[in-house]
């Protein structure tokens, strides 16, 4: 008989990390494990207040699927058994593990997916005065892609940007506003951004205003994320946005994840792959998704203090498969 375990797990962030909407100095994280005959799977989600999500509900929801899981539910059951989010994540995520082991085969492999390969991540810079955040920068400046943190808009973020800019002239840049602009900030801001050569522009508006941003000619590309979660919802961001970020988080797991992925690519939709901040046991099922995306957000074990053992392995901003020791 399949069994489930579940428990809150928290890891300290390297100093803090910061975004519009507050700051924090610990990952808080739940891992839900699925047992059957001597082998465990496992899998890794945070709860996220912006969502509704509180780590309680999410315990109790993955805890709820017990009965099911005893009497043989699949994972194409637990996807109509549980809303999309963060504790659906951490047991479908458990059940793919499990299936590999007992496979004898890697998860990828089950998908039907190619051999994964090491990917070039994002690196995150929190949410700072602009002086700190060049400080931080120059620090990174080697990495060849970077993801800044913005506020409210205005000078303040344009300040920013520039201050980033100085201290890594090289790198690509990413900027999130984790919903934090107002919509007539939306095209100054991309025309400033454009002149100091951004790539992308994450989440500018509230995920409830966002069609103030249909039809616009930004000269940055928009990327969808509060807007973005699963499957449903994905065709009236058509015209909105240029980009997706898909969060096994938000999508509720693998199984919905790889599923958003083909639906994107079907509407012309461009994909980031995002992370919350997490340790590696999170990120491994992502990198899988990841083989097909434009962007790769999987940087939250470098931004804790400590990283669970086993680990990914990174090196500077290279991300490798996970081993079956850690996942799938």
């Amino acid at each position: 008989m399949r069994e489930i375990t579940v428990e809150a797990q928290s890891w300290p962030i390297a100093g803090a990390f910061t975004i519009s909407r507050g700051a924090k100095t610990e990952a808080r994280v739940v891992v839900a494990t699925v047992s059957e005959d001597g082998l465990t799977g496992y899998g890794e989600c945070v709860p996220y207040a912006r969502y509704g999500e509180t780590e309680k509900d999410t315990i109790a929801a993955i805890k709820a699927q017990q009965p099911a899981l005893s009497d043989g539910m699949t994972r194409e059951a637990l996807q109509r058994a549980m809303p999309r989010g963060a504790a659906r994540n951490a047991l479908d995520c458990a059940m793919w593990d499990l299936e590999a082991k007992r496979a004898g085969r890697p998860a990828w492999e089950l998908a039907g997916l190619a051999k994964p390969r090491a990917l070039t991540t994002a690196y995150t810079l929190s949410l700072a005065a602009p002086d700190a955040m060049e400080v931080a920068a120059a620090a990174a400046a080697e990495r060849p892609l970077l993801k800044l943190k913005l506020g409210q808009g205005g000078d303040e973020d344009i300040a920013r940007v520039e201050a980033v800019r100085a201290g890594a002239p090289r790198a690509a840049l990413i900027v999130d506003a984790n919903e934090g602009w107002k919509a007539e900030d939306v095209m100054p801001l991309a025309r400033e951004f454009a002149r100091l050569g951004v790539s992308l522009i994450e989440q500018p508006v509230p995920a409830k205003d966002d069609e103030v941003l249909r039809g616009i000619e930004s000269p940055v590309p928009l990327c969808a994320d509060e807007s973005a979660h699963g499957l449903e919802g994905m065709k009236r961001l058509v015209g909105i946005y240029d980009f997706i970020n898909v969060k096994l988080d938000k999508t509720g797991g693998l199984t919905e994840a790889l599923s958003v992925m083909r639906c994107a690519k079907a509407r012309k939709l461009r994909v980031m792959v995002g992370c919350m901040v997490a340790t590696s046991l999170a990120m491994a099922p992502a990198m899988l998704v990841a083989q097909q995306a434009d962007y790769v957000d999987l940087d939250g074990p470098l931004l804790l203090a400590e990283d669970r053992t086993p680990a990914l392995r990174y090196e500077g901003s290279l991300v490798y498969p996970p081993e079956p020791e850690l996942w799938g």
